[in-house]
This record gives C-alpha cells, structure tokens and sequence, in this order.
C-alpha cells in the first residue's frame, strides 16, 4: 500500500511514493550521492558498494529522508557521457539502495528519459530533472507512465555552457513565466505531483541566485513544495572567498534563509548539518 508525501498546509498536495511517509508541514532533507568521477565537490568519492552503503546509511542516520543519486556532472563545463556510462553508473546503485534500505525515497538526478525510466523500474521513487524537460522531449510523457514524483527545476542553457553568459531581464519573473508554462504542459499529462527547484547555480550569476533567494516565497503562489539546492555552491564561495570544501558554514547561512522563505525540502551534501538547521528554524515557528 502506497502511503503520502504530504505538502505543507498552504500547498495542499500530496506526493505518492511507495515507501513510508514524509509530513512536508516540516522540512525535508535529500541528501546528495554522486557517483561520478568529476562533480564539483564530491566526485570519485563513492565508488565501490561498501562505500556507498556507508555513506547512504549515515545519511539517513543523520536525517535524510530522501537520496538524490546522480551519474551525470552538471557542473559548469561538465563532460558529456552517453546513456549507457550514465545508466552504468547508476542503475547498480538504485538496486543497492533499494536492497539495503526500505525507508528511504530513492531520487535520481537525470535528464534522460530512458534513464528515468529504467531506474524506475529498478526501484526508483523520484525524477530529479535539471532541464525540466527541455533536453529530451520524451521525459514529461516519461513521468507521466511512470507515475511518480517530478522535481521541475529551471536551467539557463546546458551544463556545457549554461554559466558563459547567463542573462534575463528579470530572473525572478522569467523564472515564475517558466514554472507556470512547464507547470501547465505536467498538468495536461495529469502529472501533479510536482516538486519545483529555481535552479540556483544553473545558468544564474551571483546576482541572479541572491535575487531568486530574496525572493524564494514568490514561487509559494504555485501551491507546490519547493526545494532548494545550494550545498557548498560557488554563489557562496564567490563571495566569501572559500573553496566548497570550506563551503559548510556558508551554506548553513543561505539554507536557514532559505526555509524561512518556505523551503520544503533542501538538497545538500551535509545531512546532520541541515537537520540541526531545520530544528533550529523551526524553533522560531
């Protein structure tokens, strides 16, 4: 029997996933596994099984809720790899989560529908797409077969090129025109349970992601759960000097801000860190 993510009181949606229940009333943690060679912070990290256990089992120790498993770099100038590598790289993976860990909400981070779907099948919960559908037109028909969560995030361009020359005359409403005309397309394929991501990094200068940060609750109008993902960031480091090594206490900072502007679920690299963020937050409830 499937049981309910349930959005917070001012949304009044539900997400279904087959596994136990997350109340989004409080905020939600998706802690990141990369299992790629070259990502920005962690890549190479996590490359045999028992490894992988251990990372995936002290992250829900710590909090998480949700794992976001993601094979192919999407950092600025990112290689491109091909299907077969990307699925190589991750399909073992949802298998052996989903063999060692029943509570747990497996998310893939992917932009190709053939990935989205043969995860799925493997045990998958969620779609974490970056491109929010635009680079392969088959993912929203995707999703809607396969009937499960869909994270809409807006991007700027490609990882190849997206932070060359990321430009809009006003992010935030071009961000919320994108939401509505992408919202829509879902909707019609009666894909409701749709989670919404800004994007901060993705074809976004420092200007643009402080912006969309200060102004995160315009996109609560939506009545969807909205998650954040600005873990050891160069938005962070460009302006406190720091390297994402040393990205920690500055992503604690734009977290906090984050969930006092409603959101829902923050995707990060540190689990016991945002969890100690969500606790305190709330305390001010």
């Amino acid at each position: 029997m499937q049981s309910n993510i349930q959005a917070s009181q001012d949304t009044n949606k539900s997400m279904n996933f087959k596994v136990n229940g997350i109340n989004l009333d409080e905020p939600a943690i998706m802690g990141i596994l990369n299992v790629t060679p070259d990502s920005f912070f962690d890549g190479g990290e996590h490359t045999n099984e028992e490894a992988i256990v251990q990372k995936v089992n002290s992250m829900e120790y710590d909090g998480a809720q949700i794992i976001d498993i993601g094979g192919y770099s999407t950092r600025p100038g990112a290689t491109e790899i091909t299907e077969e590598e990307e699925l190589a790289r991750v399909l073992p993976i949802v298998k052996l989560i989903k063999s060692n860990f029943n509570d747990l909400i497996i998310s893939v981070d992917t932009f190709r529908s053939n990935v989205a779907e043969k995860c799925v099948e493997a045990g998958a919960d969620m779609i974490n797409d970056i491109s929010g559908g635009g680079l392969d037109h088959n993912m929203f028909s995707c999703v809607a077969n396969l009937k499960v969560p869909y994270v809409l995030m807006h991007i700027q361009g490609t990882p190849q090129n997206m932070q060359k020359n990321p430009t809009y005359t006003n992010v935030v409403e071009e961000i919320k025109s994108y939401f509505e005309e992408k919202i829509n397309q879902l909707n019609i394929l009666e894909i409701n349970d749709i989670i919404l991501d800004p994007g901060f990094g993705f074809g976004k200068t420092v200007a643009h992601n402080y912006e969309l940060l200060n102004n995160l609750s315009v996109f609560k109008s939506f009545g969807l759960p909205i998650m954040v993902g600005i873990s050891r960031k160069s938005m962070i480091n460009k302006v406190i000097d720091s390297t994402p090594e040393e990205a920690l206490n500055g992503t604690t900072v734009l977290n906090t801000i984050a969930l006092q502007l409603g959101a829902n679920i923050l995707r990060v690299h540190d689990v016991k860190e945002a969890n100690e963020t969500i606790k305190l937050v709330n305390k001010l409830k």
